[in-house]
């Protein structure tokens, strides 16, 4: 009898079980970590009415600060405050609604050691930019999931081709060999999105690795291993929007959470607003609240609710995965308060951190404005410290492929524009990146000119970036179109005729340029001038561009050549850089010249030359 009656309550009170463990059903963040900075954590609950329930709390030194709720009852936003003196544990956090009590768990962690004072990437890097789709592919298993919607699809250029991080973990060593110090990952997390979803930039869960690349285990397993290795990852972040598919869209926590919720209005594009004092307020509305596209809602950062999710949301990924930097996207889409505000925290948290952020302009004015020490003439504060650097990427294309050699002037003028930043030296360079035409294929498969870029790329000022497959001259010779210039990385797949990471199948001139650029690469590692060294330059003349890289370790001589002919240019003019009675070295030939008068240059060539 007595097991009859606790059978008959074990199914009366089993729903109660079930829905009990459905009220909560999403907690954003669900864990954090004790000793940050700022002490305060904004936890936003997703469930049934869980608004007209109240939270407690008891564990020693998490405090409950703040209960709030917004228009949508299915969402409780609570604040804790974490003392220093907590312990790492699981903290109870019990909803109460009359006679229901629901519990949810809380996770507080132990940080790294040093996590704060964790090193940023910087001018010793170079970094490699993947697009993880389109990489490798290390675990077939994944390629097509339960819970996503689009499935794998490699005859599809736009749809998901199977690369995925345990792809990236397989051939870290032949990054690292290469001699990249870096990685930027396109973005890693969920886009559940029906089609067109392989790029990263529609995110559909902020807190969740996308399962067709991995989880979030495999992500933080890359950066360990990479770390290992001497290579930093970076990860990109994007913060002026979401996915159509994210999945608050069905039930956004409050009508002000996006911008234009009911009458979709694209951005203008114009990001000049951000400065012009002429500027109309219905175009600064329209550039940073229109959304990117159809798929991408525009966040609505002047939600204090929504400022905070994106904030932690950074800073809970920089302590999980254990990151070396940020890249992030759209920059200047954002709420340009808000950015004020992100970018502080962050670098508040972590002093030596860089965040570079991509402002896709020419005009170098427009990108130094968001960088961190640059007095604005409207007074804006940024505290971001890096800008991709656009104006040179063009300049540097303009120059090799003018077909006037007077074409290095670019090069010198976009280069005498860096009194306009505040700090020129921490701007990420480029040849190109997945946006954009490939490197090959803007300078028209000139291999002579692909190597004369390399070596300007790898000796100015800057942190270098170079897209995967530049190293074996891919190209997109069919379109512009991403999913072409987006291409599968030979050797990635079983069954690859051609495998780039063993040098197996390539052509002569594909070897010729990988060999050429993995010299470059690991010779510029240990080459502290390059890094942190003063820069000179000299106008170009005749054809050729000059500057040179010193510091107390040694200084270098770079010369470009756009002439059809060889040229001998004397040395007496660079005296200021002190150059008699000197040995000059090849670093890449090692030819030395002893006490010359003139250097030669090849035609459509370069030197590089240690000055000893």
């Amino acid at each position: 009898m007595k097991k009859s009656i606790i059978a008959f309550l074990w199914i009366l009170l089993a729903p109660m079980a079930v829905n009990a463990a459905r009220l909560v059903e999403r907690m954003e963040p669900a864990s954090w970590w004790i000793g940050m900075k700022n002490p305060d954590v904004q936890l936003m609950l997703y469930g049934k009415n869980i608004a007209t329930y109240r939270p407690t709390l008891n564990y020693p030194g998490v405090t409950l600060k703040q209960v709030a709720s917004l228009e949508n009852p299915n969402y409780l936003f609570i604040t804790l405050s974490i003392a220093p003196t907590a312990k790492p544990g699981t903290v109870g956090i019990e909803l109460k609604k009359a006679n229901d009590t629901q519990k949810v768990d809380f996770t507080l962690l132990e940080r790294r050691n040093g996590s704060a004072e964790r090193k940023g990437f910087d001018g010793s890097d170079v970094i490699y930019l993947i697009t993880p789709d389109r990489f490798a592919n290390g675990n077939p298993s994944n390629d097509t999931t339960h819970d996503t919607t689009e499935k794998t699809d490699r005859k599809n250029e736009h749809g998901r081709h199977g690369g995925d991080i345990q792809g990236i973990i397989n051939h870290l060593d032949y990054i690292r060999d290469m001699g990249f110090t870096a990685i930027w990952n396109m973005p890693l997390l969920e886009n559940n999105q029906p089609q067109y979803s392989y790029h990263g930039y529609a995110i559909s869960d902020f807190y969740k690795v996308d399962p067709r690349f991995g989880t979030n285990a495999d992500f933080s397993k890359l950066s360990a291993q990479a770390k290992d290795r001497g290579i930093k990852t970076i990860m990109d972040v994007v913060l002026n929007h979401c996915g159509i598919a994210h999945w608050w869209m069905k039930d956004l926590p409050s009508k002000d959470w996006i911008n234009f919720p009911d009458n979709y209005q694209q951005t203008n594009h114009r990001r000049e607003t951000h400065q012009d004092p002429h500027a109309s307020q219905y175009d600064k509305t329209l550039e940073s609240d229109g959304w990117f596209v159809p798929t991408m809602p525009d966040l609505n950062q002047r939600n204090p609710f929504m400022a905070t999710y994106l904030i932690q949301n950074t800073i809970w990924w920089i302590e999980y995965a254990d990151l070396g930097g940020l890249r992030v996207d759209t920059y200047p889409y954002s709420d340009k308060a808000f950015l004020t505000e992100w970018s502080r925290r962050v670098m508040e948290e972590y002093p030596h951190l860089n965040v570079v952020g991509e402002e896709w302009s020419l005009n170098p004015a427009l990108v130094a404005f968001w960088q961190r020490g640059k007095q604005n003439a409207n007074g804006y504060v940024s505290h971001l410290p890096s800008l991709m650097d656009f104006p040179l990427q063009a300049a540097t294309i303009q120059a090799l492929t003018s077909d006037d050699a007077r074409g290095l002037e670019k090069l010198y003028e976009v280069l005498a524009n860096d009194f306009l930043y505040p700090e020129p030296d921490n701007l990420v360079i480029f040849l190109d990146n997945h946006d954009m035409s490939r490197y090959h294929t803007q300078i028209k498969e000139n291999l002579d000119l692909y190597k004369m870029g390399l070596v300007y790329l790898l000796t100015t000022r800057g942190i270098p970036q170079i897209y995967y497959g530049t190293e074996i001259l891919a190209t997109n010779p069919k379109s512009d179109s991403h999913g072409e210039i987006r291409m599968d990385f030979p050797g990635g797949w079983t069954g690859d005729k051609t495998n780039a990471f063993a040098g197996k199948g390539l052509s002569a001139k594909e070897q010729e340029a990988q060999a050429f650029m993995r010299k470059l690469l690991n010779w510029r590692k240990n080459t502290t001038a390059i890094h942190q060294g003063k820069l000179i330059h000299y106008g170009p003349e005749q054809g050729a561009y000059v500057y040179f890289r010193y510091d107390d370790k040694g200084k270098y001589m770079i010369v470009l050549n756009k002439n059809k002919d060889q040229v001998a240019l004397p040395l007496a003019k660079y005296s200021e850089v002190p150059t008699g009675q000197r040995t000059f070295t090849d670093v890449l030939s090692g030819e030395k010249l002893t006490n010359p008068t003139t250097v030669p240059v090849a035609a459509r060539g370069f030197r590089i030359l240690k000055v000893e």
